[in-house]
């Protein structure tokens, strides 16, 4: 779907689903039960957090236990949950004129390489090799 109109949050979310959906099955099951909320931008309280000044420098974020720190005796406290911030990811859309779906699965896949343990190196160096 081709949008010219900065699309819903509802809009951003189907992309995200529409996204999940085609990764392969075996990974697929690994983030079952991972929240996607979309947002228009991060909080102040998560900014200072993630040591940033400018809302519009993050698009998404991880939050929970990567599934390399779990353990099957852990209780969790709350659910694993990716962020993805509308507006900066519109601004993004604005500035690379990159295809909006593609934007969005990207950065999903991004914040599901978090859920993996991944660290933003990691996840750089993959998506440069392939």
């Amino acid at each position: 779907m081709r949008h010219t109109t900065p699309p819903t949050t509802e809009e951003i979310i189907q992309m995200a689903e529409h996204a999940l959906d085609a990764i392969p099955a075996q990974l697929r099951v690994m983030v079952r039960g991972i929240a996607i909320i979309v947002e228009e931008v991060a909080d102040d309280e998560t900014l200072e957090e993630m040591g940033m000044e400018n809302p519009w420098e993050l698009t998404g974020l991880y939050r929970g236990t990567p599934l390399t720190q779990k353990s099957v005796l852990d209780v969790a406290l709350q659910p694993d949950t990716i962020f993805l911030y509308r507006e900066p990811i519109l601004l993004e859309w604005i500035e690379t004129g990159e295809e909006l779906f593609r934007l969005v699965r990207n950065v999903l896949i991004h914040e599901i390489g978090h859920h993996f343990g991944l660290s933003d190196g990691d996840i750089e160096r993959l998506e440069t090799e392939g």
